[in-house]
């Protein structure tokens, strides 16, 4: 197999967030939605979270299209998000960044990221972390720029330096 595309990231876990994803589906009523794309490859994807009475997210939800490594990293971010509160949430998408950047690599930490950590991989597939980043990046950028009035839609571009699904 290629050396930049490490075995471990293709798991049956990871692929089965692509086949069945859980929370790919345009939510009702989000309290905040944010748009993150990167143009040079094509990937972009709609974030959503629903912010329940208790301040914390009740609900997550994406949709958009992109590779698989986007795609299954947005369902398990999504997954990891329920129950949080946005300044947990907002640590963790700052975990996640410096995992795939090959800046965080102690596992007791990366059990905070419950099987996103999986993806830790793609710090060595430099095409791949912007990918991976996508909707850590987006949901971030929502949290800490979000609307304060409930239901308002926060749109930015999360755009990340050129690359190509080619470079896999």
């Amino acid at each position: 197999m290629d050396r930049s595309t490490p075995a471990s990231l293709y798991s049956a876990q990871f692929m089965d967030h692509i086949a069945h994803p859980d929370y790919k589906y345009k939510m009702d009523n989000p309290t905040y939605t944010h748009y993150g794309v990167n143009p040079s490859c094509g990937d972009e994807l709609t974030f959503s979270v629903k912010i329940g009475d208790d301040g914390r997210i009740e609900e997550a939800a994406y949709q958009g299209h992109g590779c698989a490594v986007s795609q299954a990293s947005a369902d398990m971010m999504s997954d990891l998000m329920v129950d949080k509160t946005p300044q947990e949430a907002i640590e963790l998408c700052k975990l996640f960044g410096r995992m795939v950047r090959g800046e965080e690599t102690d596992d007791s930490k990366l059990a905070a990221l419950d099987e996103a950590a999986s993806l830790k991989d793609v710090s060595h597939m430099p095409a791949r972390v912007k990918c991976a980043e996508l909707a850590w990046r987006t949901l971030e950028e929502m949290l800490e720029n979000g609307s304060s009035e409930p239901g308002a839609t926060a749109t930015a571009s999360c755009t990340m330096p050129p690359h190509t699904h080619d470079e896999e």
